[in-house]
């Protein structure tokens, strides 16, 4: 009950503290540094030399660790990965476009609004993906630590997996099929680049999300869709991704504008999913129709 109390308090503090955000229509940006931890063992890496796995995980890197900004008032946000030039040599392929889509454009959230918006480009074609924030259901810790000059209180809650949720992918079964008796075949290695990665690939139905938040900037957001916690959000450890804040800038001299995105065709996230895995079997068909193809078909 102390605790509980001396919890409060602190909040109830650093709530008072941040009367003059609160008296004001302010604007904030924070810079988040994400990074997800890949097993490339999920995706075949078994059956690949050391070198392989290195030169891979290099190609992957830009993918895999990403800066993204936000921008937020009292009820609305944008999040923007900053823009950066790709580096000399990494070519392209087409999977390279597929993969974008599966990480995410910018977004667009309306607390208030109960909103979340994401631009997306799929193979050339634009789409705004539109659903209501998902329901978050918190469990608030007495825990904090400092990050920056912020103290963060811990809160913890479970959260469906989206089903083309990329950074959470891993081989189906992976750990029967690492662990082979004696006198069983080999894995089949004659599928080539362009077979359906869905057939041996499975997301988790849930994962538990742990969250750092701060009273100090009283608003209810924070990266990517976590929203829901008295302050703002700045660290999220979900899975294999971790999702750090790096740099708060409170009312800057240029602010950005916050604007609700209206170009795409407007679909949901499920309706998103089925138009990319109708995409992925198309691609499929085309170069080779499963194992033993070797380019596309004439």
């Amino acid at each position: 009950m102390k605790t509980l109390f001396s919890r409060l308090s602190s909040i109830v503090l650093m709530l008072f503290v941040s009367l003059s955000l609160n008296a004001q229509e302010f604007q904030g940006q924070a810079t988040y540094h994400t990074k997800t931890t890949m097993d490339m063992g999920d995706f075949g890496g078994g059956q690949m030399s050391d070198q392989q796995k290195k030169q891979i995980a290099e190609r992957m890197k830009s993918m895999l660790e990403k800066t993204y900004v936000l921008n937020f008032n009292r009820s609305e946000s944008t999040y923007k990965e900053e823009e950066k030039l790709d580096a000399p040599g990494s070519g392209s392929s087409p999977w390279r476009g597929m993969m974008s889509s599966f990480t995410g454009g910018p977004q667009y959230k309306n607390v208030k609004d109960n909103v979340i918006l994401q631009e997306q480009e799929f193979f050339g074609k634009q789409f705004l993906v539109k659903d209501s924030l998902p329901t978050l259901e918190w469990k608030l810790g007495s825990e904090t630590k400092k990050i920056g000059q912020y103290t963060c209180f811990k809160a913890t809650t479970t959260k469906p997996v989206d089903e083309m949720d990329f950074m959470s992918m891993r081989r189906r079964g992976r750990k029967d099929n690492d662990e082979k008796k004696e006198g069983e075949e080999t894995t089949d290695t004659t599928k080539t680049e362009f077979d359906n990665p869905l057939d041996e690939l499975e997301v988790p139905k849930f994962v538990i999300v742990t969250a750092w938040y701060t009273p100090q900037i009283p608003v209810s957001t924070g990266p990517g869709e976590y929203h829901g916690l008295p302050g703002l959000i700045l660290e999220i450890q979900a899975d294999r991704t971790v999702i750090l804040c790096t740099k708060i800038v409170m009312n800057p001299q240029e602010k950005e504008e916050i604007n609700k995105p209206d170009t795409g065709e407007v679909v949901t996230r499920e309706a998103y999913n089925t138009i990319m895995k109708e995409k992925i079997e198309e691609m499929r068909q085309m170069y080779g129709g499963g194992r033993g193809g070797r380019g596309p078909r004439h």
